[in-house]
């Protein structure tokens, strides 16, 4: 439901990603840096990584700092300095998570009828 409209609705952020890639790993054995990405969108400066989870939850969201910590790490080493943006999507959000995930700078995608919708970050969006 989300990834074919995904380009389409960060374009009202003034957010342009031409690429987007589902299920992408990196599996970078040497310098033991291990994630799976769900989506991941990409221009040549910027690059956000999307968490897409049925219940998204604290845990989830902290699983996916650390997701965006390894990725600046692993893209560091291999002389990318593009910055990191991230976004989770949840079909159940309670008030709680979804406070939490704004104001950790993420960008929250929430279903609405056929579509979905996404809520900025409070402030500005967090960039790894």
């Amino acid at each position: 439901m989300i990834a074919p409209k995904l380009r389409e609705k960060f374009k009202e952020f003034g957010l342009d990603f031409p690429r987007a890639n589902r299920n992408v790993s990196v599996n970078d054995k040497m310098n033991e840096i291990y994630l799976e990405i769900d989506i991941i969108l990409e221009n040549g400066d910027k690059a956000m990584l999307v968490e897409i989870k049925t219940k998204l939850t604290t845990d989830r969201i902290n699983k996916h700092i650390e997701r965006l910590e390894k990725m600046r790490k692993y893209t560091d080493l291999h002389g990318n300095k593009r910055s990191f943006l991230g976004a989770v999507a949840g079909v159940v959000v309670t008030e709680e998570v979804k406070n939490y995930a704004l104001n950790e700078g993420f960008y929250l995608i929430e279903p609405s009828g056929d579509s979905f919708n996404i809520t900025p970050p409070n402030g500005k969006p967090k960039e790894w």
